[in-house]
């Protein structure tokens, strides 16, 4: 990507619009964390209501700002294994972004993958976001575009 792609995805996320990324694992399909947007996430990958979204960050900083709660026991689990490959599901006790949780809204899948280059430019400028694998849902993981 350059720099005026990355600005033209921060510009698309801010719109409410999605965003293919890479990511440290295959292509994800992004949007940001309000209501709409995820909705329009779940209906464009054909994805059910019911099945979680992850919360994704440049940094558990990141993660601490948008969602408090997580800070004591979640924070030190976190900060032992982000950034990396794992999606944690954490406890949420003030019922954070209930549309991401798949109807479970006591816990909140987080992820701080091991990026850097466009991806995590864009993280850095638009904060978390909503993501998922760029595939349809039941397809394989994009792994190129």
């Amino acid at each position: 990507m350059i720099e005026a792609e990355i600005d033209a995805a921060v510009a698309a996320l801010h719109a409410g619009k999605l965003v293919i990324l890479p990511t440290d694992t295959v292509y994800g399909l992004a949007a940001a964390p309000d209501e709409e947007p995820v909705r329009l996430l779940y209906r464009t990958k054909g994805r059910g209501e019911g099945q979680p979204t992850a919360l994704v960050a440049a940094t558990v900083e990141q993660l601490l700002e948008r969602i408090p709660e997580l800070r004591g026991r979640a924070e030190t689990i976190a900060r032992a294994l982000l950034p990396g490959l794992y999606t944690l599901v954490l406890p949420n006790p003030a019922r954070r972004y209930p549309w991401l949780n798949g109807g479970s809204p006591a816990t909140i899948g987080v992820r701080v993958p091991a990026l850097s280059g466009p991806g995590r430019q864009v993280l850095d400028r638009v904060g978390p976001l909503a993501a998922t694998s760029a595939n349809l849902a039941g397809g394989s993981d994009p792994r190129t575009l």
